[in-house]
């Protein structure tokens, strides 16, 4: 059940209780600090307050946090690839967001190239291989536990010589808690800066809503290692889940950019903040 469908038939017909609308809140992934600022935003109206009113304040509060939806990447304008690092933790959905997003932007008529820099798994190296071949896009890989730096500096190069649009660089599903693995990731960073300083120009997270607040603590971890500028958000559809969304804009300023909405491989899209807030929320 979504956000304020919960509210309203929480607390339809009756007072509010305020220890019991925080957990609700909290219990919807909008993290503490935004919930405790709903709750006082509506304490400071006085007078009665009911269902309605407190979803009519998420509502305004969460659309301005939200903002304007973000824009959909573009190819650079010097011509060189637009390069988007993708990190997260294991069994977020990671590699199919990605091959998901190389469908989508081949979809706009941009030319793709995919690297396999998560060496820590063949399995993931042969996944996204098979990705590559279903949507006839070129794939840059190595062996099982090779360097996944090399991997993205050769890709990177393959992709500046070919003219193409946009590098997706996979990175292997690491826990936010290793120290050693979020290090590599920063070495990532740096490889891909020796064939363009400004590269990667996109450095996006994938994290699954139904984790919650789980999701927030990831991101902030990431964000450290990464300086994210970009959420992809799986396994939206159905849940009722999607209030990490809002934390994570909350307290890191990172956007969402796309949103996972079922299985197949179209099933991504461009995030929209304001049909996100009615219809997920």
């Amino acid at each position: 059940m979504s956000l304020f469908k919960n509210i309203l038939n929480r607390f339809s017909g009756g007072d509010i209780d305020w220890d019991d609308l925080e957990e609700t809140l909290v219990a919807g992934d909008l993290g503490i600090r935004l919930t405790m600022e709903i709750v006082d935003r509506l304490q400071e109206k006085g007078g009665k307050i009911n269902a309605e009113t407190v979803v009519e304040a998420c509502r305004e509060e969460i659309t301005e946090i939200l903002g304007e939806s973000p824009a959909i990447p573009r190819p650079r304008p010097d011509g060189k690839p637009c390069v988007i690092l993708v990190a997260g933790v294991n069994g977020v959905g990671k590699t199919t967001s990605i091959a998901k997003l190389a469908r989508f932007l081949k979809d706009q008529g941009h030319s793709v190239m995919l690297a396999a820099a998560d060496t820590f798994r063949a399995a993931a190296i042969e996944q996204l291989s098979v990705w590559a071949e279903r949507l006839d896009v070129p794939i840059v890989k190595t062996q099982y536990e090779g360097d996944p730096s090399a991997v993205c500096f050769d890709a990177h190069q393959s992709a500046i010589a070919n003219g193409t649009d946009f590098l997706i660089c996979d990175t292997a599903g690491r826990l936010h808690t290793r120290h050693n693995l979020m290090e590599e990731l920063k070495k990532i960073e740096r490889t891909l800066g020796k064939n363009d300083e400004s590269a990667p120009h996109e450095r996006w997270i994938v994290v699954d809503a139904t984790t919650g607040s789980n999701a927030l603590n990831q991101a902030k971890e990431f964000h450290n290692a990464l300086d994210l500028n970009g959420l992809i958000v799986t396994k939206l559809d159905g849940s009722g889940k999607g209030g990490s969304v809002v934390a994570v804009r909350h307290e890191l300023g990172i956007p969402t950019r796309f949103i996972g909405t079922g299985e197949g491989e179209t099933d991504l899209a461009a995030f929209d903040s304001k049909e996100f807030v009615e219809s997920i929320l």
